[in-house]
């Protein structure tokens, strides 16, 4: 199975690096761009635990543009959403007539409200002006093409072509329109098995994508405005509360879009503590001066709210602090 990797940062690396030592099936080679690219040419991909132990070096083809690779089998998108429409240009040769596209995208992805089962009832096929301007990607790359995917793993990229793990193994994938596996799915899932990744087929994804937008929404915004660890956010009882309301919102939006969430915030938060003191990765990009994937959490569940008629007070606050953050760090450097 021919497989190219779309970015080659944290989560990126580990799958193309596990891909890279996984055995036979997979012919995997991976889509980055400057210091990132060069890294892994000069040194190949180096990925490996935060304590040091296990790091593998994956040497594989890499390149900017993606008509040096060629068409693929499938297409595994592990950019940031911010970053997706400027790589279009490269994506788009490696796309043949039956090329499937994996989306890991964090927070509501491009073909949410799309698909052949009408997901949404009435919103089914509404565009989302905040992940998808102009729909630009959409255009490239329908939601026809896409696996959908979530993925429950910690990593940071402390330089180019280096990638540094901290827990987690674990990736979802599903066929947007639900049901029992396809072919398709069933021959990713396995490829990526034999590579070491924990792999869940869902029948449901877009509910694992929901609940995952719904752990992350609160906790990665509010880090990247104080500089505080994840831990630190919940241990702060007002911060939590606010936090939470946010949540309560959310959770009611997904009901009334077919994507309905049993557990409290609380129960939610739970399993966040487990995770322990961590840096989140939009405090990691907040440190290193990238933009913020900020409109598709936030700025998604805002405009899906709006839709749905759900006011969400608490996260529209969070949406414009941390907007206008982001907004001062970009201007002071």
């Amino acid at each position: 199975m021919r497989i190219c990797v779309v970015g080659a940062g944290s989560i990126g690396g580990v799958i193309a690096a596990a891909l890279a030592a996984g055995g036979a099936s997979a012919d995997v080679c991976v889509l980055a761009r400057g210091a990132t690219l060069n890294a892994i040419r000069a040194d190949g991909l180096r990925v490996g635990w935060a304590d040091g132990t296990a790091e593998v070096v994956a040497k594989l083809p890499a390149a900017a543009d993606g008509a040096e690779l060629g068409e693929q089998d499938v297409v595994i998108v592990a950019v940031k959403a911010q970053s997706l429409p400027g790589a279009l240009p490269n994506i788009v040769p490696l796309l043949g007539p039956q090329t499937a596209v994996l989306s890991t995208l964090n927070g509501v992805p491009w073909w949410f409200f799309d698909g052949p089962d009408g997901f949404g009832g009435p919103f089914a096929g509404c565009h989302l002006d905040s992940v998808d301007p102009g729909g630009l990607v959409a255009a490239a790359i329908p939601a026809g093409r896409v696996i959908g995917g979530t993925v429950h793993m910690s990593a940071s990229s402390p330089e180019p072509g280096v990638v540094r793990r901290y827990s987690g193994n674990g990736l979802i994938i599903g066929e947007p329109s639900g049901g029992l596996s396809s072919p398709r799915v069933s021959g990713l899932a396995a490829v990526l098995r034999e590579a070491g990744l924990d792999i869940t087929v869902s029948p449901h994804v877009r509910d694992d994508i929901w609940y995952k937008l719904w752990g992350n929404l609160t906790v990665n915004p509010v880090s990247a405005l104080t500089g505080a660890m994840a831990d630190q956010v919940l241990d702060d009882d007002l911060v939590r509360a606010f936090c939470e309301s946010a949540m309560i919102e959310t959770r009611e939006i997904g009901a009334r879009i077919g994507c309905p969430i049993e557990q409290t915030p609380a129960d939610r938060n739970a399993v966040t503590r487990k995770l322990g003191s961590f840096r989140t990765s939009m405090l990691q990009d907040a440190d290193a001066g990238r933009t913020l994937e900020l409109d598709a959490l936030t700025g998604a569940v805002r405009e899906i709210g709006a839709l749905v008629g759900v006011p969400t007070p608490s996260v529209d606050a969070l949406h414009g602090l941390t907007r206008l953050r982001a907004r001062v760090l970009s201007a002071g450097r």
